[in-house]
């Protein structure tokens, strides 16, 4: 089991926790494309994800009036305290991954991990 699975933030998964935390820090709506390309999922994945998080009442989703074939998306207060709450246990699960390593290796891989996204 994962170190991210055992801390289970509000039972989201790790793909939804990430769909999630980046609606949080978009500062308005986004449209479904945009986001499923900030997260790296194709259109399918992430209408799936996208459906689960509405149904939680962790996000809405709108037609773009300007555009009728574009959804646009946006957190919810539920889930944007529920990112604000979970911030701090991902700090944590972040420390417990990064704990085998030297801090020259921490700083190797973060800078690594860093080009590469």
């Amino acid at each position: 089991m994962t170190i991210f699975a055992r801390s289970t933030i509000g039972g989201l998964t790790p793909t939804q926790f990430s769909t999630l935390f980046r609606l949080f820090a978009e500062p308005g709506p986004i449209s479904q494309n945009a986001l499923g390309r900030l997260v790296a999922m194709d259109a399918a994945t992430t209408k799936g994800v996208i459906s689960r998080l509405e149904n939680q009442g962790l996000l809405t989703t709108q037609k773009d009036p300007n555009d009728k074939r574009r959804y646009l998306l946006q957190s919810t207060e539920k889930g944007r305290a529920l990112i604000r709450d979970a911030i701090p246990v991902v700090k944590g699960i972040t420390e417990a991954t990064l704990e085998p390593l030297t801090k020259a290796e921490r700083e190797t891989f973060l800078r690594l991990l860093a080009k590469l996204c």
